[in-house]
């Protein structure tokens, strides 16, 4: 695996020369960001080798840009779009990131991605993902992404999109009222977001939050074995009072711990908690952490 150093003053002064010097050679290859703030847009094209974007050290690397779903983008004369507006896009497989924060720091002004995922095979250990509305957008039915001991933070809709995703350690973090997860899971799909031994929090002033809502029918949420140190709004999840997601909907809630979890009796159209599905089950024999 061939090394990318990304250094003030160095060869690669900014990530995305990095990553397109990477794409270029053509094999899997890792770009070693050193601690500060690397301000722009970072994208990892389609059909680049797997690549692994890590930190530098004890400090703090941070990937961020200030797009908004409705700023104009200069180069279009269009709005940015929610799609758009991500500071990095992951649009490669086989994708792994560690020890990074990753951000949008439009403000609270509307949809503003901080991570945006497309491929498939997406890893990330030790990653904070912060923003506000829509931080973290897993948009493609069919991939897969694991996020290890890492920490995402937004205000509402914070997780949303289409694809299977494993959240197992770390934290969420909800700065306002609002639903933390907006799955649009596709019905043939047996697995949308679950989150395992994931402690939920809320800022100062929050009076509650849901845990999920549905950006589809068919939407797929399963928190298990996690803390809720939030006061998460009665029954859990937001229906928006529609029959289609009462029928269809499979959000679950399974073995909670914390402060808030006794006021949170599964929604009587929610069904029973599912299973805590395997790493089989939701992503064969693939295993990055291994």
């Amino acid at each position: 695996m061939r090394d990318f150093d990304v250094v003030a003053g160095g060869p690669f002064a900014d990530v995305q020369a990095a990553v397109d010097a990477a794409v270029a050679a053509g094999r899997p290859a890792r770009i070693r960001i050193a601690p500060g703030v690397w301000r722009g847009v970072v994208d990892v094209p389609p059909g680049a080798p797997p690549l692994t974007l890590t930190g530098g050290g004890k400090g703090v690397t941070t990937l961020v840009n200030g797009h908004a779903a409705s700023k104009i983008d200069p180069q279009t004369g269009r709005p940015f779009g929610v799609y758009g507006s991500a500071t990095l896009f992951v649009r490669s497989d086989d994708f792994r990131a560690e020890r990074l924060h990753i951000v949008n720091d439009a403000g609270p002004f509307g949809p503003a991605v901080a991570l945006v995922v497309d491929g498939t095979r997406a890893a990330f250990r030790q990653v904070r993902v912060l923003g506000h509305q829509n931080t973290l957008y897993l948009r493609k039915p069919g991939a897969v992404a694991w996020f290890r001991d890492s920490r995402v933070e937004g205000t509402e809709d914070y997780i949303f999109g289409a694809a299977t995703a494993l959240f197992e350690g770390g934290s969420l973090h909800s700065h306002t009222k609002g639903a933390v997860t907006a799955a649009s899971t596709p019905a043939g799909q047996a697995y949308g977001f679950v989150f395992e031994r994931v402690r939920l929090s809320v800022g100062a002033g929050v009076s509650s939050v849901y845990l999920g809502r549905a950006g589809a029918p068919h939407a797929a949420v399963l928190f298990a074995d996690c803390v809720l140190d939030a006061p998460v709004s009665y029954p859990g999840w937001y229906d928006e009072g529609s029959e289609d997601i009462h029928a269809t909907a499979r959000f679950g809630l399974l073995d909670p711990r914390g402060g808030f979890f006794t006021v949170l009796p599964a929604a009587p159209w929610a069904g029973e908690a599912p299973a805590l599905p395997t790493r089989e089950m939701l992503f064969g024999d693939w295993r990055p952490f291994e």
